[in-house]
């Protein structure tokens, strides 16, 4: 089995290539990336996967910039392919906020050229879009829970985007038979996470004493709440759909554990095991950061129906990826 994974060099994308070389020892990766402040090569070669595959010839890197096609002279390079998992997005809100075309490009226009490379192959078996819980903006009430195929009220020019490429992915599978396979997912913690996201912010403040600011509603007392998933049960949702997904559908991925900003921050703290100065701001989230979503709802009934389910428990894994970074501080 050959696979294309885009993104590779991001925090999910080189997630997922490990998961991949480390549980299907007879899958070849190919993988592209332009290198931006999100994606960082380090992440591959950091990997013995990684490494002891591109030794074995079974895994390799590609740059390459999705704004532009892939052209002939970069498919050769490719090779053959059996699968894309595009994982390739701009997914930082605040920067979508401050550069929203930016983002229209990537996530919209990128999007646009892999289909046109996947229309290509016929021989084609799956195409995964890795959308998020984003697209559907936030719940209207507390403990609602979106379905697959619930209308999209995006927030933000990310989720917009990423709305916009899940439509456009659907047209390839309707229009042209691409096997589209869409994902949301909600949020995603591990090791090697860019430095602006929440765990990686928390931990540094925890080191370093500094004030970590908590958005919240409009009240400026009640945290914003985000359901949490372990990477690597991710990537087994992934590889499961890939056997069990019907091209056309889409498939929510569950988080294992919903806490708010505040919640999710002290248990942080308490499982990094050592006394911190880390001091907590309220801040409501309209004013710091417009566009921001309190909180989030994915069903699950659709993945549990197929019979998927999370395989490791939250709290080991959130203490797993912590000592992870006391021993890797140079990533945070």
């Amino acid at each position: 089995m050959n696979i294309l994974i885009t993104g590779i060099a991001g925090f999910y994308g080189h997630q997922f290539a490990k998961y991949v070389l480390k549980n299907k020892p007879d899958w070849n990766v190919v993988g592209i990336d332009r290198i931006d402040f999100a994606g960082n090569l380090n992440r591959l070669t950091y990997l013995k996967e990684w490494n002891e595959a591109a030794k074995e010839g079974r895994a390799n890197f590609i740059w390459h910039d999705l704004k532009s096609p892939i052209n002939p002279f970069l498919e050769k390079q490719i090779g053959p392919i059996d699968a894309i998992f595009h994982i390739a997005a701009s997914s930082h809100v605040n920067r979508s906020i401050e550069d929203p075309i930016s983002y229209v490009l990537d996530n919209v226009l990128g999007t646009g050229h892999i289909l046109e490379y996947a229309r290509k192959h016929k021989e084609l078996l799956f195409f995964n879009y890795f959308s998020t819980d984003e697209v559907f903006g936030p719940i209207p009430q507390e403990g609602y829970l979106f379905d697959e195929w619930d209308r999209y009220k995006a927030g933000n020019p990310y989720a917009a985007t990423k709305a916009g490429g899940e439509e456009l992915a659907l047209c390839y599978q309707n229009t042209y038979g691409v096997p589209v396979v869409v994902t949301h997912c909600m949020n995603i913690v591990g090791e090697r996470q860019h430095p602006e996201k929440y765990l990686p912010r928390i931990l540094r403040a925890i080191i370093k004493g500094d004030v970590l600011t908590i958005h919240t509603d409009d009240t400026g007392k009640v945290p914003s709440k985000r359901h949490y998933i372990y990477v690597d049960n991710v990537s087994d949702a992934l590889l499961f759909l890939f056997e069990k997904g019907a091209p056309g559908d889409k498939y929510n991925i569950k988080g294992t554990i919903e806490l708010d900003n505040l919640e999710f921050a002290k248990l942080v703290e308490e499982l990094y095991g050592k006394k911190s100065k880390i001091k907590y701001k309220l801040a409501k989230a309209s004013v710091d950061r417009p566009g921001h979503d309190w909180a989030y709802g994915l069903s699950g009934n659709k993945m549990a129906a197929l019979g998927w389910e999370a395989k490791t428990d939250f709290k080991e894994d959130l203490k797993k990826i912590i000592n992870w970074y006391k021993e890797n501080q140079n990533w945070l």
